[in-house]
């Protein structure tokens, strides 16, 4: 290995994306390893205007480049994803947001470490709103 290559080794500062995407909405939390300290933290309504354009991939996209600018400024160069669906009764699967969000992440330079799904899935659950019948339109 280069002389170089030793030093962007040890030069490594991590910080963890935290990416809650739902189908109303996404947020982009970027904080140190320990998740104690928020560093940047960004949602799809600050890019936006319409509340049904929040989780579209664009605001998805643009929160993600704002963290990441952040990210940058505060000198982290690596970052593990940890992405989030809301869970549990309501939804499992993450909102549109979720791929522009990552690809945006990997674009922007960093290098990324693991991406994980952190989704609370429940063992056994509380019951479902709508009642009895279920929710009727």
């Amino acid at each position: 290995m280069s002389m170089e290559a030793v030093e962007q080794k040890t030069q490594q500062k991590w910080g963890v994306v935290h990416i809650y995407s739902s189908y109303n909405n996404i947020i982009v939390h970027l904080t140190d390893l320990t998740g104690g300290e928020t560093i940047a933290r960004a949602s799809g309504g600050m890019f936006v205007d319409a509340g049904r354009l929040e989780p579209t991939p664009y605001a998805g996209m643009r929160a993600a480049t704002y963290v990441m600018e952040q990210a940058k400024a505060a000198g982290i160069n690596a970052v593990h994803i940890l992405v989030r669906a809301p869970g549990g009764v309501k939804s499992r699967t993450p909102g549109p947001a979720t791929q522009a969000a990552i690809r945006t992440i990997a674009r922007s330079g960093v290098t990324i470490g693991r991406i994980e799904d952190v989704t609370p899935i429940p063992h056994d659950s509380v019951r479902k709103k709508g009642g009895r019948r279920g929710r009727r339109v």
